[in-house]
C-alpha cells in the first residue's frame, strides 16, 4: 500500500513539474523569445525604439513622460487666464502632446517609424507618409483589428463589426454597411430634425427662464440627442429601451478607460473590483439587448438597423459567430460608435466656433440663405459648403479616435519594410492631422478655409486625413455621422448665436475616444 501512494505521489509530482515547465515554457516564448525576435527582425532594417523593460515593456516609460508634462502644465497654468480670457490665442489646439508625449519625443528621437511595447506587444508606430499610403491602399486580410482589442474593448465592442477580422468581419460589413448608404440616411433625416428640434425647444426654455442668456453644458445635451437618434433609427418602436442600454454602456466606457493605458487592461480576468464592475453592465447590457430583439423578432415588420442585424443573425454561424453574439456584439458597437463619436465631434464643433464668431456667423448666413423660411430637408445639405468646411477642419483638430491600429497577422511587407507576424501597426491620426510637413505652418490652428476645394486639395499628402479611418475597413457609419453633424449644427446655429461661457476649461481627454475633459459650456441667447 505505501509502496503504491508512493508511486502514486511521484506520478503526480512528476505531472505537476511536466505541468509548470511546459506553462514556464509558453510564458518564456511569449513574453521574451517571440518579442525579442521582432525586435532583432525590425532592428535589422533600421528601425529603432526604447529598450524595453521586463514584462511592462515602455508602458512606465510612457507614464512618466505623461506625468512630467502634467506636472509642466500645472505649473505653468493661470486660472485666471482660464477663466477670464476667450479670445482665440487662449486655447492651444496642440493637444496630442499632451495626452501623448511619447508619441512626439521618440518620432524625434528614432524617425516616423519606431517600436516599442506594450508589456509584451510589439508596436510599430508609422507617420511616415509614403507607408500610410500603402497600408491605406492595402485590402489584404493579413491585416486587421488587433486581437488585443476584444480583449480589452472586448465589454464594450465584443467581435462587431470595429474589433471583428476576416470572415466574420466580412459578414457583419455585408450586412451593415448597406443599412448606412448615402440613400438609406436621407431616409433618416425626418427623425434626426425631430429629435434635434425636441433638444433646441429645451434650450429655448432655458434661456428664457434665464433672462435671454444661459450658460448650456452642450456636450451632455448632444449626447442624449445622438443616443436618442440612434435609438430611434436602431429600434423605431423600441428606442425607449435603447436609452437604457446606452446609459449602461456609458458607464461601461468610463470603467475600461481607466486601465486601458496600463496592464489594468490586459488583465480583465482577475476579480478587481473594476472588473467585477465591468462583468455585471455588461451582462446587464447582453440581456437588455436581447430582450428587445426578441420582442422585434416576435413582430418583425419595422424595416431598421435592428432588423437588418436580426436577419444577419440568421447566417452568422456560417462565418463563426453565434446568433446571439453577432447580435448583441453588432448592437453594442453601433451603440457606441455611432452616437459617442458624432457627439462629441458636434461639440467640439460649437467649441470651434464659438471661439471663431467670424465663421460662426459665415456658418450662419449660409445657412439662413439656403433653408430661408423652409424646413430643412436632405437636398439641401449637399449645398451646406462653409459648414462642411469648418466639419471637415472640426475632425481635423479634434478627430473622435486618438489611434488607427492594425495587427500583422502573418508577415506582411510594406514601402520595403518586412512586417513580422504579430506586430501592431499604430497610426497616431492626431498627429498626422497637426503635421505642418503636410498641412503647413498654420497646423495647429483653425482655418477651415484650407477645405475650400475639398479634401484632396486640403493638404499635400490628403491620405493623412483620416477621421473615419482608411482603406476598406473605413467607418461605415460616416455618411450618417456627416448627417448628424449638419443637420444638428445648422438647426442650432438658425436659432442661437454663443460664446464660450467663462466657465469653460479646454482639456482634451483621451477616454476610448478624444473627448473635452470638463465638458464644452456655451453661453447662449437666441439669434
Amino acid at each position: 500500500m505505501e509502496v503504491e501512494m508512493l508511486v502514486a505521489a511521484k506520478i503526480i509530482l512528476s505531472i505537476l513539474v511536466g505541468g509548470f515547465l511546459v506553462l514556464f515554457l509558453y510564458l518564456y516564448e511569449i513574453l521574451i523569445l517571440r518579442p525579442k525576435g521582432i525586435r532583432s527582425k525590425l532592428e535589422k532594417q533600421g528601425i529603432r525604439g526604447p529598450p524595453p523593460s521586463f514584462l511592462l515593456g515602455n508602458i512606465s516609460g510612457i507614464k512618466r513622460l505623461q506625468l512630467k508634462v502634467q506636472s509642466t502644465a500645472t505649473k505653468t497654468t493661470d486660472p485666471q487666464h482660464h477663466q477670464d480670457d476667450h479670445h482665440v490665442a487662449s486655447i492651444c489646439h496642440q493637444w496630442p502632446s499632451r495626452i501623448f508625449p511619447h508619441i512626439v519625443e521618440w518620432r524625434n528621437e528614432y524617425g516616423p517609424v519606431f517600436m516599442y511595447a506594450l508589456a509584451h506587444m510589439q508596436q510599430l508606430c508609422v507617420t511616415d507618409v509614403e507607408l500610410l499610403n500603402e497600408l491605406g491602399l492595402s485590402t489584404s486580410l493579413l491585416l486587421g483589428t488587433p486581437s488585443i482589442t476584444s480583449k480589452i474593448l472586448g465589454p464594450l465592442l465584443g467581435q462587431g463589426l470595429v474589433s471583428s477580422n476576416g470572415s466574420i468581419w466580412a459578414h457583419q460589413r455585408k450586412t451593415i454597411a448597406p443599412e448606412l448608404f448615402v440613400a438609406k440616411v436621407k431616409g433618416m433625416m425626418n427623425l434626426i430634425v425631430e429629435s434635434t428640434t425636441s433638444m433646441l425647444r429645451t434650450w429655448e426654455s432655458e434661456i428664457q427662464s434665464q433672462g435671454g442668456t444661459a450658460d448650456i453644458r452642450v456636450d451632455e445635451h448632444l449626447r442624449n440627442l445622438s443616443a436618442d437618434i440612434i435609438a430611434r433609427a436602431c429600434f423605431q418602436s423600441n428606442y425607449r429601451e435603447g436609452e437604457e442600454i446606452f446609459s449602461r454602456l456609458k458607464t461601461l466606457q468610463k470603467v475600461l478607460s481607466k486601465g486601458i493605458m496600463g496592464v489594468e487592461g490586459l488583465i480583465r480576468w482577475l476579480p478587481t473590483y473594476e472588473n467585477r464592475e465591468i462583468w455585471r453592465l455588461e451582462k446587464e447590457i447582453e440581456s437588455m439587448i436581447l430582450k428587445v430583439a426578441k420582442q422585434r423578432s416576435e413582430a418583425s415588420y419595422e424595416k431598421d438597423l435592428l432588423q437588418m442585424i436580426l436577419k444577419g443573425a440568421k447566417t452568422s454561424g456560417e462565418n463563426g459567430l453565434s446568433h446571439k453574439k453577432f447580435i448583441v456584439d453588432n448592437c453594442k458597437t453601433i451603440f457606441f460608435a455611432g452616437h459617442e463619436t458624432t457627439a462629441i465631434s458636434t461639440a467640439w464643433s460649437l467649441m470651434l466656433l464659438a471661439l471663431h464668431p467670424d465663421w460662426q456667423a459665415r456658418v450662419r448666413a449660409e445657412v439662413l440663405k439656403i433653408c430661408g423660411d423652409k424646413p430643412l430637408h436632405a437636398d439641401m445639405l449637399p449645398s451646406m459648403k462653409v459648414l462642411t468646411m469648418v466639419i471637415q477642419e472640426a475632425l481635423r483638430l479634434y478627430p473622435p479616435a486618438f489611434y488607427l491600429a492594425r495587427e500583422a497577422f502573418e508577415t506582411i511587407t510594406f514601402k520595403n519594410i518586412v512586417i513580422p507576424k504579430g506586430v501592431v501597426l499604430q497610426i497616431p491620426i492626431p498627429y498626422l492631422h497637426q503635421n505642418r510637413d503636410i498641412w503647413g505652418p498654420d497646423a495647429h490652428k483653425f482655418n477651415p478655409e484650407r477645405f475650400a476645394n475639398g479634401v484632396l486639395n486640403a493638404c499635400n499628402s490628403p491620405q493623412a486625413y483620416m477621421p473615419f479611418g482608411v482603406g476598406p475597413r473605413i467607418c461605415p457609419g460616416q455618411h450618417l455621422a456627416m448627417t448628424e453633424l449638419k443637420v444638428i449644427l445648422s438647426l442650432i446655429l438658425s436659432k442661437f448665436c454663443f460664446s464660450l461661457s467663462p466657465a469653460y476649461q479646454h482639456s482634451p481627454s483621451y477616454k476610448i475616444i478624444t473627448e473635452p475633459g470638463n465638458g464644452v459650456i456655451l453661453c447662449m441667447k437666441r439669434v
